[in-house]
């Protein structure tokens, strides 16, 4: 019966671990997109400047307030979806070819 409260103890801490990671990942999104040009998001077809700041925004108060539920999952997918498919994108326009 002690070793319960451990194991709650420890999926707790495991879930507020990677919480932070994903809001650490979240506001280093938000920071990137934000030191962006506007013109580079269409200019790699995809979604405008103003949009994914919308959404790693609202992704990261998802987050926040929630942590890794349902919507937080949903937030975090949101995350890396800018994070490994757009940010490259913007990063390699905006420096041009790498010769």
């Amino acid at each position: 019966m002690g070793a319960v409260p451990v194991v709650n103890s420890l999926t707790s801490l495991i879930l507020f671990v990677l919480q932070i990671i994903a809001l650490g990942g979240a506001v280093y999104a938000v920071f990137h997109a934000v030191r962006q040009r506007s013109d580079a998001f269409p200019a790699v077809d995809k979604l405008t400047k103003p949009v994914w700041l919308g959404i790693l925004v609202v992704s990261a108060l998802v987050i926040f307030a929630f942590g890794i539920n349902f919507l937080g999952i949903i937030a975090i997918v949101a995350v890396c979806v800018y994070l490994v498919d757009v940010r490259p994108k913007v990063d390699g326009i905006q420096r041009g070819p790498r010769w």
